[in-house]
């Protein structure tokens, strides 16, 4: 595999050492060496975009019900980390406990100084539609991200398990790189067809196992590929193999460990 090394994303921030989502994780996945992070985001009862994966709150943080049902400063009252493994006992850190706002960070990518991937997840279904890529594009805009530069710091790409998603963004900053997340295969993507609006396959690494046949697929008909949540020694190599072009991981310094070795 000579020449050969995959970008490699930080999922949620590095989710398995530190609570996912908080700037801490993001911070240290930076300092370990990632080319990149992932985060997802959801709109808020009074229309701000936070860093959470759920719906619901009960999963990693002490509040309870939707996230969309909730303000930002509701939200900002809430512990997002003591329920982590990872999280000091005893320790008062607000950057691992403190709900991430996209706006928090994409300030801190920016002042990291160095070159930085920002995979964005945009979550479906959704009270608030297609606000959530309406939001996104305007606070994109507002960072100067929306109409990608070849030499700037940062980059952003849009993600989505929604095709609609997709076609929204597209349709409002035609510009933006967008991934076409997958859990299943809908009819086409097994040929290597993606939905008008991505232009990158984001298989998840359970359905590149069951179906051997999709990688070279999507490859073939021209398309990059990042994979996730490859965590394991064996789903590595496997992803690898097929020279995919993102690796999205829970364990970022795992991946690099392995890459710095071939």
């Amino acid at each position: 595999m000579t020449g050969y090394r995959p970008l490699v994303f930080a999922h949620r921030g590095g989710a398995d050492a530190l609570p996912e989502h908080t700037l801490g994780a993001y911070l240290r996945a930076l300092d370990e060496g990632a080319d990149g992070l992932e985060c997802d985001v959801r709109l808020t009862r009074d229309g701000h975009l936070v860093c959470v994966h759920d719906s619901r709150l009960d999963r990693t943080s002490n509040g309870r019900g939707r996230v969309s049902s909730k303000t930002l400063a509701e939200l900002d009252a809430l512990n997002f980390g003591s329920w982590h493994p990872g999280y000091p006992a005893d320790a008062e850190l607000p950057d691992l406990t403190r709900l991430l706002t996209l706006e928090r960070l994409l300030d801190a990518v920016h002042s990291s100084g160095r070159r930085v991937r920002l995979l964005i997840e945009t979550k479906h279904p959704s009270r608030y539609g297609a606000e959530v890529e309406r939001r996104l594009v305007r606070m994109l805009r507002h960072h100067g991200l929306a109409e990608p530069k070849p030499d700037a710091d940062v980059q952003v790409t849009v993600m989505s398990f929604a095709a609609l998603a997709l076609r929204r963004i597209r349709a409002q900053a035609p510009a933006l790189p967008t991934v076409y997340l997958l859990e299943l295969v809908p009819p086409g993507v097994g040929r290597g067809r993606l939905p008008f609006g991505a232009q990158t396959a984001g298989p998840g690494v359970d359905l590149v196992r069951a179906r051997p046949t999709l990688l070279p697929a999507i490859k073939a008909a021209g398309h990059q590929a990042y994979v996730w949540t490859v965590n394991e020694p064996a789903d590595l190599e496997l992803v690898l193999e097929h020279r995919v072009d993102g690796v999205i991981t829970d364990r970022p310094r795992f991946v690099l460990d392995h890459l710095a070795r071939m």
